[in-house]
């Protein structure tokens, strides 16, 4: 079973991976210390904490005026030491 499914990449994720804490989205059968293993060997990097949120399931509009259901899914934010960054979330810049 993979543990980690994708990064999740928003504005707020994004400022978030400045302090430390990185975003993922994550299965959901998945509890803290599997993330946490899944997390350090993936990237390399010694965990601090991890938070976990269910993301609730939202209806949107299809293209041909359906109402289509997006489905529940969970995200992981993962705090790593102080020195410590993941490559996926590599800001490329200088902080504003």
């Amino acid at each position: 079973m993979d543990v980690i499914l994708g990064p999740v990449i928003t504005e707020k994720s994004m400022n978030d991976a400045r302090s430390g804490k990185f975003t993922f989205k994550v299965a959901k059968s998945a509890d803290k210390t599997q993330i946490k293993k899944a997390v350090e060997g993936k990237f390399k990097v010694n965990v601090v904490d991890v938070a976990t949120i269910i993301v609730k399931p939202k209806q949107k509009m299809s293209f041909q005026r359906h109402k289509v259901t997006v489905p529940s899914w969970k995200k992981a934010i993962v705090k790593v030491l102080k020195d410590q960054k993941i490559a996926l979330f590599d800001l490329g810049g200088k902080k504003k």
